[in-house]
């Protein structure tokens, strides 16, 4: 047993004051011999959860507490004794932190006063020592000493002692714990830098003044306070006082409230068994035998409550006419599906229910609802919020983590990198994740204008792969909220989200899962907001249009996605998908599936987009690694694709439990994934060892599981995604206006520009109409089946309260000129020159440099110039010429980032046909390998981080758009041009194949336009 043990340390969850990961204390700790560790994080337990499993695994006690910000900016710390302790600091924390503004709080002495049971306070502040004393037990009040070689120090603590024995309080030894170990030193400073907004070279004291506080033996400790042995001895007496721990969270979900005579459970199979009638129609014996196993599993588990409270949230969304779907594992589950929370029939499709729901997970079921973006997502939040109470819920927290480029540029910062420095820098940081110390001289810091030797560069280095992955500091989840009977605030801290009206609990939903802590994802989804406004728009002209009863297989869809015409469709709109499109084929439902889950890192890194395809096309014979995985893998022609079938795939080959594949599934979802891959994958080969797969069979099988740590793809949640992806290409097929103006009125989303999106609709029969202040909305609208009207939102610098007045002015009376629609409506002079500009005020009877002229007289005082102008305007009209096509074309771009008129490279057919230029339409009846130019405004860029370095642009002209393909090398050299170029010729063998068109670009050069405020959707 040891002499001593550690109760106050501070790891990276005290965001900048702690160096730490919880992991590393917990193993340093282990490593030391103490049977626990406190951990006493400041103003928060964010770092608990992960300190608490770290410890478990460990085998040592994790402690629980917290260091309180007060008033004056010192701490105080607290540790928790019991349940009712760890209550009252969460009710202590939320209170500090909801009153203040986000990432700020103190709390004044007095506030704790009705929340001190169950707390111990550790104070080193003489002057804490007598009101701490008015509040506390004085049993629970120890004297904190510190002893890290400094003399200032050392003066406090004599003074301390003094105190404690005039008091008659114990004495309390602890080290004050800021990093594992001695070497967390210089990467504590590096944050306290970030902190302070400073540099090495200009912190001056606010640096620690040695390396002291890390983790030390019991023996050292011993050392340490020899002279004061009691303060030692009373670690191991109050460490003995400590009962509490996260195991004992007491977290309940709410019961929902049910009608007279009935229970929870009565009430789910009422309602399943409704809803399981009206989807399955006949409702036949196989989906009624799931459906009852689900039911009797979910009354075992006693999770009635949860599945009708997330049925309570659907059927709000319906009362208040708001598009909304379930997805991710919860499509696996028919009594979701009978519920209306999903919209995949999982008996139909034969998914795995285990992947959503069973007895050895031991964790709740997660469900995960997609909704329009904006108000009406914000409307089902608010409306979980006034249901259970301010304290009763919140959203979870999204840990922001220090990654390639913020660290860079963070660290950069610290050692005194110029700006530009920085800049070229952080192009380069992507590559260097996995070097060691001794590469160092390798990287390519000669051209971020670096000396190589520079003896800062390896301190850079080394302290950019220390902080990755430490927290930043805590944000807002997406979408996903828990809820608690009763206040959630004891259950773990509340504090305010950046977004008004929200507050956040200071656990992401990893943490939250750990815990047994229920989630709900309110997920904003663009596509969710377009589909449900073509919706409106369609059904508003009397053509009724349901997304649920969609006509299934619609042969035109079909033959859209197998040519790839999927600009603005779901999910398959990307180069690679559409790459991919015509060599997959779909022509049903489950293709549709496919390919929505093979275009990811998992398939792509585990080599099994090109055997799948091959096999598809009949190129290549169906094989499977093994003969027992057959069942698995039939369905996908022997290829895994699915996070399912590799869960599946270790059971049958490695004999895992069902547990062991929920950790492998848990590690594949993971941030931190990497390290707990390894050591599934060393449990793969030896349960597969054991059934006498080995060799070959065995490598495909571990690269197919372990290749999915960069998010594989569930069969479930492809499923879901594939019928928005199958909604949104029936609708572009068959209803375009519509699809058309509800992608421009929701962006940004998707892949393209609001440009591309408008040249698609034109290349597709439909009649864009220009932005007119006497027909346009401020959202675009659809004046016929194949006419879209764009609307002020639109107009660059155009004020959203002065484009809805307009719309307000003009239903109610037509304007009758500019004057008057200057009266009427609050537009400002550089808005109504921008609407001149782009034509927008043609309607009065001028053109756009006529308007220009009448809106500077409409704005200005009359004097002697005007007066004669305004003769010879009755004479001759404007003296201002007109814009021709090209000026036309620039006005359009600076005034709306679009036209509706000529594409800009119809500007240059004339010149770049006499150079041998073929245009995108041109490229599909080209043969295979010859070689060609094109040219195009670059509307995307990307370098994906599984390309292995090669780069991808997509160019548009006037007939459609072109894929490029760069090479590493090329790449390198012509890094500037690519990055930067609104347009391009590129030159190089044209790839035809399958119907997919490309070109390895191997000459580039610059286009000249007069366009050169183009926009393009880089790197996304």
């Amino acid at each position: 047993m040891t002499d001593y043990i550690e109760l106050h340390a501070q790891s990276a969850f005290s965001f900048l004051d702690g160096s730490s990961s919880p992991e590393d204390l917990a193993q340093q700790a282990a490593h030391l011999g103490y049977p626990g560790l406190a951990l006493l994080d400041r103003d928060g337990v964010s770092g608990a959860p992960r300190f608490y499993k770290a410890c478990k695994e460990a085998g040592i006690k994790p402690l629980v507490g917290a260091t309180v910000t007060l008033e004056d900016g010192s701490g105080l710390p607290l540790l928790v004794a019991s349940r009712t302790g760890y209550q009252n600091l969460c009710r202590l924390i939320t209170r500090m932190k909801l009153r203040a503004p986000k990432g700020e709080g103190a709390v004044r002495v007095d506030e704790i006063e009705d929340l001190t049971d169950g707390l111990i306070a550790l104070v080193r502040k003489p002057v804490l020592i007598e009101p701490l004393l008015g509040l506390f037990n004085p049993q629970n009040v120890y004297v904190e000493l510190q002893r890290h070689l400094d003399r200032d120090q050392e003066s406090l603590n004599h003074e301390l002692v003094g105190l404690a024995s005039q008091f008659n309080l114990p004495l309390l030894a602890t080290n004050g714990i800021r990093y594992a170990k001695p070497e967390g030193r210089p990467l504590l400073d590096v944050l306290t830098c970030i902190k302070n907004k400073t540099t090495l070279e200009a912190a001056g004291k606010i640096l620690s003044l040695n390396g002291e506080c890390y983790l030390k033996s019991s023996e050292e400790m011993g050392q340490v306070f020899k002279d004061l042995p009691e303060a030692i001895v009373n670690s191991l007496r109050l460490y003995d006082r400590l009962d509490f721990t996260l195991e004992d969270l007491g977290y309940k979900f709410p019961d929902y409230p049910v009608p007279p005579g009935e229970t929870m459970n009565s009430y789910l199979r009422k309602l399943t068994d409704e809803g399981a009638r009206r989807r399955y129609r006949p409702y036949y014996e196989k989906a009624q035998r799931q459906v009852e196993r689900e039911l009797a599993l979910i009354e075992k588990l006693n999770l009635a409550g949860y599945f009708l409270i997330v049925w309570d949230l659907i059927r709000f969304c319906k009362e208040q006419d708001i598009l909304v779907q379930g997805r991710g594992s919860a499509a696996n589950s028919a009594v979701c599906y009978s519920l209306e929370i999903t919209a995949v029939d999982p008996v139909g499709m034969e998914l795995l229910f285990e992947r959503f729901l069973s007895e050895e997970r031991g964790e709740w079921p997660d469900i995960d609802l997609d909704l329009p973006s904006g108000d009406r997502r914000e409307r089902v939040i608010q409306y979980v919020y006034e249901r259970y109470g301010e304290h009763g819920a919140a959203m979870t927290a999204n840990v922001i983590t220090y990654r390639e480029r913020s660290a860079s540029r963070e660290i950069g910062k610290v050692l005194g990198f110029s700006v530009e420095t920085l800049d070229r820098l952080a192009r380069f940081v992507r590559p260097w994740e996995f070097v060691t110390e001794e590469d160092v001289e390798s990287l390519p810091f000669g051209r971020a204008g670096l000396i190589p030797k520079d003896p800062r560069l390896k301190l850079y280095l080394k302290l950019w792969q220390q902080i990755q992955d430490l927290p930043r500091h805590l944000g807002q989840h997406s979408g996903g909220m828990v809820i608690a009977q009763g206040r959630l605030d004891t259950v773990v801290p509340l504090e305010k989200a950046t977004m008004p009206g929200r507050s956040v609990v200071q656990w992401d939903k990893e943490d939250c899962a750990d815990l047994g802590i229920i989630k709900v994802d309110l997920l904003g989804l663009g596509m969710m907001s377009a589909l449900q406004d073509s919706l409106k728009l369609i059904n508003a002209s009397r053509q009724e249009v349901d997304l649920a009863h969609l006509p299934a297989n619609d042969p035109e869809v079909y033959d859209m996605l197998q040519k790839a015409d999927t600009v603005g469709v779901f999910q398959v709109e990307s180069r690679a998908q559409m790459a991919t499109l015509p060599r997959l084929k779909p022509d049903h439902f489950y293709d549709v599936v496919v390919q929505v889950a093979i275009i990811r890192p998992g398939p792509i890194v585990g080599q099994m987009v090109h055997p799948y395809l091959s096999r598809r096309q009949g190129r290549e014979p169906v094989v499977y690694p093994h003969p027992s995985l057959e069942p698995i893998l039939k369905r996908t022609l022997g290829v895994p694709l699915f996070q399912e079938q590799l869960l599946r795939i270790a059971m049958t080959a490695a004999d895992f439990t069902g547990g062991e594949a929920e950790e492998l599934r848990r590690a594949m979802g993971f941030k931190r994934s990497a390290e707990r891959m390894r050591k599934i994958e060393e449990k793969l080969r030896a349960g597969m060892e054991k059934k006498g797969i080995t060799g070959q069979a065995a490598e495909e099988i571990i690269r197919s599981i372990t290749s999915f740590a960069l998010y594989g793809f569930p069969e479930s949640h492809a499923a879901s995604f594939a019928l928005l992806a199958y909604a949104s290409a029936y609708l572009k097929v068959h209803f375009p206006a519509p699809f058309c103006a509800s992608l421009l009125n929701n962006q940004p989303m998707g892949f393209y520009h609001p440009s591309t999106l408008v040249k698609d609709g034109q290349r597709h029969g439909l009649r864009i109409r220009p932005i007119d202040v006497m027909h346009s909305d401020w959202l675009c609208t659809v004046e016929d089946e194949k006419t879209v009207r764009l609307g002020l939102m639109y107009v660059r610098g155009l004020r959203k309260e002065a484009g809805l007045e307009l719309e307000q002015q003009r239903k109610l009376r037509a304007f009758t000129s500019i004057d008057d629609l200057r009266d009427r409506v609050p537009v400002r002079k550089p808005e109504i020159t921008t609407l001149a500009e782009i034509g927008a005020l043609n309607a009065f009877g001028m053109r756009r440099r006529e308007a220009l002229w009448q809106v500077e007289k409409a704005w200005r005082p009359y004097g002697s110039l005007f007066r004669d102008v305004e003769r010879k305007e009755q004479e001759h009209g404007s003296p201002l010429s007109d814009m021709n096509g090209e000026e036309r074309l620039i006005a359009d771009f600076a005034g709306t980032g679009m036209t509706i008129g000529p594409h800009p490279m119809t500007f240059h057919r004339n010149r770049l046909e006499a150079r041998g230029v073929y245009s995108a339409a041109e490229l599909a009846g080209l043969p295979d390998g010859r070689w060609v130019k094109v040219a195009g405004a670059v509307i995307v860029r990307q370098r994906p981080g599984t390309a292995k370095g090669f780069f991808f642009i997509t160019m548009e002209d006037e007939t459609g758009l072109s894929n490029i393909i760069v090479r590493p090398q090329v790449y390198e050299k012509e890094k500037t041009l690519l990055s930067t170029a609104p347009f391009l010729v590129v030159e190089g063998p044209l790839q035809n194949q399958n119907g997919v068109t490309s070109i390895r670009a191997e000459r580039l050069s610059v286009l000249e336009s007069a366009l050169a405020g183009h926009t393009s959707r880089d790197y996304h």
